[in-house]
C-alpha cells in the first residue's frame, strides 16, 4: 500500500481502520506496545557483522556508507543513542539528496525486516496489527510521519496529511513480508541506482 493508493480506496468509498503512533519509550512493564514502530525503539539487531542500537542506526550508517563516508558510518554505529545517531546522519559527506531519495526506503524496510525479524516479540505485535494502516503520528516529520499530531480529526483521514508517512507504509510492507516469508529467510533491501544530482551535506 501506499499514499495514492490509500486515497484511491477512500475515493472509492473503502474505509481502513489506522492505528497511530509517535514515540519510542516503553513502558516500565516491559510489555510491547505501538512504541516498537518508532526508528528510535531500542531493540538491537545484527547484519554483516555489525551491531545496530536501533533502525535509526542502521538508517544513518547506511546513509553514510551509501555516499561513502565510512568515519561518519562508523560513529554512528558507536552512538550510544539514536538521537546522535540521527545528528551524524545529517553531517554525511558528499550527500546527495536525489540519491538518498531513491535508496532511503529500502534502507528503512530491510532495517524493519532485521528489527522485527530478530524480535520475536515485536513480530506478534506488528502482525497483529492485521490490515490497519500504520500511521506516525508526527507533527514533526512530513516525510516519515504524517506532519499531525494524533490527537487531531485529519490525523485520520489521508487526504488531509502533511506528511508522506513513509515510516507507516514502509511497516505495513514488513508486516505483509514478514507473514509470508520466515524472517530467517528475508532478502536484502533493494538498492539502486544511478549517482546523480547535486552534491551538499545531508538532510534528513
Amino acid at each position: 500500500m501506499d499514499m495514492s493508493g490509500l486515497i484511491d480506496d477512500l475515493e472509492q468509498g473503502k474505509t481502513h481502520e489506522y492505528l497511530l503512533f509517535w514515540g519510542h519509550r516503553s513502558p516500565a512493564s516491559g510489555v510491547v506496545t505501538k512504541s516498537c514502530f518508532s526508528q528510535w525503539f531500542d531493540a538491537p539487531f545484527e547484519s554483516g557483522g555489525h551491531r545496530y542500537r536501533t533502525a535509526e542506526h542502521f538508517m544513518m550508517a547506511h546513509k553514510a556508507e551509501l555516499f561513502g563516508d565510512l568515519r561518519t558510518r562508523d560513529e554512528v554505529l558507536a552512538a550510544d543513542d539514536p538521537g546522535k545517531a540521527k545528528a551524524l546522519g545529517r553531517q554525511v559527506e558528499n550527500f546527495v539528496e536525489d540519491v538518498w531519495v531513491r535508496h532511503r526506503w529500502d534502507i528503512v524496510v530491510q532495517a524493519n525486516l532485521l528489527k522485527f525479524g530478530q524480535h520475536d516479540g515485536l513480530l506478534r505485535f506488528l502482525l497483529g496489527t492485521g490490515r490497519k494502516v500504520l500511521v506516525e503520528a508526527s507533527p514533526l516529520d512530513r516525510i516519515w510521519g504524517i506532519g499531525l499530531s494524533a490527537d487531531v480529526p485529519e490525523a485520520n483521514d489521508p487526504r488531509k496529511w502533511n506528511g508522506l508517512n513513509l515510516l507507516g507504509f514502509a511497516l505495513m510492507e514488513v508486516r505483509e513480508r514478514l507473514a509470508s516469508t520466515p524472517p530467517a529467510i528475508q532478502p536484502q533491501g533493494r538498492a539502486s541506482h544511478r549517482n546523480t544530482g547535486r552534491k551538499r551535506r545531508a538532510g534528513s
